[in-house]
């Protein structure tokens, strides 16, 4: 089988490449610099030259408070490029693997969201992550979206690693408990795509919702950060109002992973579980 991994630099695309080491089918992992997913002839050439069989897509545009004043990137990589990815995983027979975003959702109720809920995002991220979903659905294309969560990992930024660095050099911290979710370690993640890639589950396709296991807002995120870390920084709670931002962000938006278990046959770790990996992992890098 041949698969074709965009944003292969990013969170998701690394934590892939590590769950592919040792596979007998042939990944080809891309970012920007080998794929230019923007620009739907090279798309097409890539999947025309390298016989794709199945997309993963872990590229994104993931800085919400700049997607804000930058609607026209945001809406380049977010919507426009998976509109060509879809539209070539459609001409060319391929099944396409796309994640996509709490942030799709308004998060104004206090239950797990369901796929089958009615989208409503806050910003402009939300607003061309949708984007994107729905013009996989209007391509006809093989698909399995995925949206997650509070996405961290051992690779690039992230809340975990700017909350290891700012607890080890500041005596007191604010960090908001009004936003509730759940983290997501992205190794996690990348297992249950590399089991739909592995084990040839492409013909399950539909929406799903994956996160780790649990429920907590960032500042109990955050303690759990700074103690696993051994740092020692008096962590308060306060109110988002008090950290002005452009964007207004969901205050609930824990995801319903009934779906994702029931199809897939999984079991999820619960998020603390796959923190103290992720902890671990930095420890030993």
């Amino acid at each position: 089988m041949n698969i074709l991994v965009t944003g292969a630099n990013g969170q998701l695309g690394n934590a892939m490449r590590l769950a592919a080491k040792n596979s007998k089918n042939h990944y080809l992992f891309t970012d920007v610099e080998e794929l230019d997913i923007t620009n739907p002839e090279a798309v097409r050439e890539t999947m025309y030259n390298h016989k794709i069989q199945i997309i993963v897509n872990c590229a994104a545009y993931t800085n919400v408070d700049k997607a804000e004043d930058d609607f026209t990137t945001a809406n380049l990589i977010n919507h426009k490029a998976v509109e060509n990815l879809a539209a070539a995983a459609k001409e060319y027979n391929a099944t396409f693997i796309h994640v996509s975003t709490d942030y799709v959702f308004k998060g104004n109720q206090c239950i797990p969201c369901s796929e089958t809920w009615e989208t409503e995002p806050l910003g402009v991220y939300g607003a061309t992550k949708l984007a994107g979903e729905q013009s996989i659905l209007k391509s006809g294309c093989k698909y399995l979206i995925f949206r997650t969560a509070w996405l961290y990992s051992a690779f690039g930024k992230n809340f975990v690693k700017t909350m290891q660095r700012l607890t080890s050099e500041k005596n007191s911290l604010k960090v908001v408990f009004d936003q509730v979710g759940t983290p997501t370690y992205a190794n996690d993640l990348a297992q249950i795509i590399f089991k739909v890639t592995e084990e040839n589950l492409i013909d399950r396709q539909g929406i799903y919702h994956f996160s780790n296991e649990g429920v907590c807002s960032w500042y109990d995120f955050a303690k759990e950060i700074c103690e696993l870390s051994g740092n020692h920084c008096d962590i308060q709670p306060c109110h988002s109002d008090e950290f002005p931002s452009k964007v207004k962000r969901p205050h609930f938006s824990v995801l319903d992973k009934t779906k994702v278990k029931d199809t897939f046959h999984i079991t999820i770790p619960y998020w603390k579980e796959s923190l103290k990996k992720c902890i671990e992992e930095l420890k030993n890098a």
